[in-house]
């Protein structure tokens, strides 16, 4: 088990000074995450079913994960090998600590603009675009980004150029500066995302019910429909053609629950002849205008796109909420021993995190899993 190991081999790190199961377990994490996460963004790019703008943000959530393999894990495994302690300038390891902030940062933003684009998706149907990025996606998915070097910045201006600073060891020196990072980065962002999806899935239950609803009226009124054709005289025993409403909801729109006006219109059956007398029934309500009826739906696929996201949250505050907690109690609290080995393990298991993504889509969404089977089948039969 990697915490166990991790903390076992940083309090009896090997000969010299070297711990290198932490060497062999981050390099390993490294190519986990690059691998994971270059195939999350080639899915959405070439696979159709895969083009919806939920699955944009969450290539740029990939796109964080793969700046943080490249740029920052491996400074950070080599630290680790040198027993937690920094060798190199304090000017890399002040850049270090800029990506670190800022990529993290990004994450946990990414995943909060996503539940802001499904609450939009699904509070707000009808001013929620599905087939392409609009302008509203656009600022959202530039806006976490440029937030998130804004919470970084400040390391780059040198605050954390500290009196005294030790140059063998690399971190956030100023005890401030981690409380506003801590805060801006996960403590504020968190419960928003929460409530979010909290009101998300209040209306889906909603858009359930509903469609429920008017499928079984539906049904409802195409069985009185046909009960009157049965006791018609035989001229007329033909079933009428359904009406246009009732024959599209049985048909498309199964996945589209909304809300129809209460106007009543008899219908006339087209099979009159001589002394049979037109039937008509008021039970059966439907939109005589239809260019009145423009409500969004949300169909079949999206909706268990929609259920792959609260995995994904939740996997991101198990892996980051240890470190935060343990991170702001340290600079706040001078009193309180935070063992090195402890921050160690709550640090892997935050970069864990990047790693665990693309597997929650494979188990989860059934697109992913088709296209990470098919392209990895491809690949092992062109190397057999």
């Amino acid at each position: 088990y990697p915490k166990l190991w991790i903390l076992h081999t940083h309090t009896h790190a090997a000969a010299g000074g070297h711990n290198v199961p932490a060497l062999l377990f981050g390099v390993l994490l490294i190519v986990v995450i690059i691998c994971g996460n270059l195939l999350v963004c080639l899915s959405v790019f070439t696979e159709k079913a895969l083009k919806t703008t939920t699955n944009y943000f969450i290539v740029s959530l990939a796109v964080a994960d793969l700046m943080l393999a490249v740029l920052v894990l491996p400074l950070f495994v080599y630290s680790e090998f040198q027993d937690g302690v920094w060798t190199l300038s304090t000017t890399l390891c002040d850049g270090l600590m800029t990506m670190d902030v800022m990529l993290c940062t990004s994450s946990i933003f990414n995943l909060c603009a996503i539940s802001v684009d499904r609450f939009i998706a699904v509070l707000i149907p009808l001013a929620y675009n599905r087939k392409h990025v609009d302008l509203r996606q656009a600022v959202l998915l530039s806006a976490t980004w440029i937030m998130a070097l804004a919470v970084a910045s400040p390391i780059m201006f040198g605050i954390n150029n500290v009196p005294g600073r030790d140059p063998t060891e690399c971190k956030l020196e100023n005890d401030d500066y981690v409380l506003y990072s801590s805060v801006c980065s996960f403590f504020i962002p968190c419960p928003i995302m929460l409530l979010l999806y909290c009101g998300m899935f209040r209306g889906l239950r909603r858009w359930e019910e509903a469609r429920k609803a008017k499928l079984k009226n539906s049904i409802t009124a195409c069985r009185k429909l046909q009960e009157a054709a049965a006791s018609l005289p035989p001229l007329a025993s033909l079933p009428p053609p359904l009406p246009p409403i009732i024959e599209r909801e049985l048909t498309e729109n199964l996945d589209e629950p909304s809300t129809f006006p209460s106007t009543e219109k008899p219908f006339h059956s087209e099979y009159r002849s001589g002394p049979v007398h037109t039937v008509s029934f008021t039970e059966i309500k439907f939109n005589p205008d239809p260019r009145r009826r423009k409500t969004a739906k949300i169909n079949n696929r999206e909706r268990k796109a929609m259920k792959v996201l609260p995995v994904v949250v939740g996997a991101f505050l198990f892996c980051w909420t240890p470190f935060f907690v343990l991170h702001t109690m340290r600079a706040r609290c001078q009193v309180c021993h935070v063992p090195p080995a402890l921050m160690s393990v709550v640090t892997w298991l935050g970069y864990v995190n990047s790693a665990l993504n693309p597997v929650i889509y494979t188990v989860f969404n059934t697109e992913f899993r088709n296209f990470f089977k098919k392209f990895l089948h491809r690949c092992f039969s062109k190397n057999a």
